[in-house]
């Protein structure tokens, strides 16, 4: 991966239509996707991928008056993933998690298993009971996903750009995710750029003594 290369780019607002991800590297990404690490492997995410013109055009018809801006990006990726959270842990998830766990061997001595469960359940009970940030807990996750994803893209030389100019009810509505237990937390557009549009201006950031502090 070229870091050089990525600190001095922009993000793509503009995709080329006539350009699409190939099933292999879509594959890849996906197969990345589903892999990527959430604290206590809690999993609370679902990931609608959109590859028609069918299903981008509701996506970009449902995000809002306010936020039409965005519904070109999605028009005109490849491919746009919505990225939903669970709205709540049921303790069904929780058990489905251990169970899956289990079966893959994750944890091949018993006592350890156990007491790796224990650990969690009293982590969750924290976050629950005691800061009462469940819900914003576990969009952190879905968010720690999104960002080793646009990472995994890169890699594989696909452009990812985050939107977060929708309306979460319109988009739950038309793609019927509620019914899932789930909510919209944040959408990704990939695709190729429209080389046209590229902007090749400064990335301006804060100068490094402005950002760290060395203890």
């Amino acid at each position: 991966m070229d870091l050089d290369k990525l600190m001095s780019k922009h993000l793509t607002r503009a995709f080329d239509p006539s350009k699409t991800i190939p099933a292999e590297i879509l594959q890849h990404l996906l197969e990345f996707l589903r892999s990527a690490p959430t604290s206590t492997n809690i999993q609370p995410n679902h990931f609608y991928v959109l590859a028609t013109t069918e299903a981008k055009e509701r996506l970009a018809a449902n995000l809002g008056e306010r936020f039409q801006d965005n519904s070109g990006k999605i028009l005109n990726s490849s491919h746009t993933i919505i990225l939903t959270t669970r709205a709540d842990l049921p303790e069904s998830h929780i058990e489905e998690v251990f169970d899956k766990e289990t079966t893959d061997g994750r944890f091949p001595d018993q006592a350890k298993n156990a007491l790796w469960q224990s650990m969690t359940r009293d982590f969750l009970n924290l976050r629950i009971y005691r800061y009462k940030d469940l819900n914003h807990w576990m969009e952190k996750q879905t968010y720690l996903v999104l960002g080793m994803t646009m990472m995994a893209a890169a890699e594989l030389g696909v452009e990812a750009t985050p939107l977060e100019g929708f309306d979460p009810i319109s988009v739950d509505a038309a793609f019927k995710i509620r019914e899932t237990g789930h909510t919209t937390t944040v959408l990704l557009a990939l695709g190729y750029p429209d080389l046209t549009k590229v902007y090749n201006g400064p990335v301006s950031r804060f100068e490094a003594d402005r950002l760290f502090t060395f203890v």
